[in-house]
């Protein structure tokens, strides 16, 4: 395909509703499914390897921010649940500034059945929760891990957080009841990056 000179209002007219563009479209093709044995696949050539699981985080400003993260600390992957995470979006890409194309994005219709796919595999799930008895940091976690976060507010859902190894939290003081998602994604994985 070649480069076509449109007006603005033509490349409006083509992208989502709102989306910036920056005067510039480029029509491609999909990135290709992932699965979780495309994880295990590429985690049997690494060690360490941290996989990111988000438990219902639905925004894909959260969602591209945690990818972005994932990136910049070397996480291999990330799983997000399928019917309550948003898709592969203009705003999800733009949030990730990149990562989309680095960090494998794993759909997982059952989110418990992928965690124990991914302990079958070697890895140890840890689930950040604030209520946890030992920070990640004393955890001195290695190896294989699969850090799990939940949704804002609700955190990890129940049988999410059964299946969870252990529970580690952050460090931080009364001020502010929790961090957002992708804040507390970006501080465990520099946390685990920097072993």
């Amino acid at each position: 395909m070649s480069a076509e000179t449109v007006e603005r209002l033509a490349i409006d007219a083509v992208v989502a509703g709102g989306a910036v563009h920056q005067g510039i479209a480029l029509a491609v093709e999909p990135l290709p499914e992932a699965d979780i044995q495309d994880l295990v696949h590429a985690a049997a050539r690494l060690e360490p390897a941290v996989v990111v699981v988000l438990d219902q985080v639905t925004d894909p400003h959260n969602i591209g921010a945690v990818m972005r993260s994932a990136a910049a600390f070397g996480a291999l992957g990330m799983i997000v649940t399928d019917r309550h995470a948003p898709g592969e979006t203009g705003t999800l890409a733009k949030a990730a500034s990149g990562a989309l194309e680095c960090v494998l994005l794993v759909r997982a219709v059952n989110l418990a059945r992928a965690v124990d796919e991914l302990k079958a595999a070697g890895f140890w799930i840890a689930g950040l929760a604030g209520d946890a008895p030992i920070t990640l940091a004393a955890a001195k976690l290695s190896g294989r891990i699969a850090l799990v976060l939940g949704a804002e507010g609700e955190g990890m859902r129940r049988l999410t957080r059964e299946r969870c190894d252990l529970l580690v939290r952050l460090p931080q003081t009364d001020a502010v009841e929790s961090l957002n998602v992708s804040n507390a994604a970006a501080v465990a994985l520099y946390e685990m990056f920097r072993r």
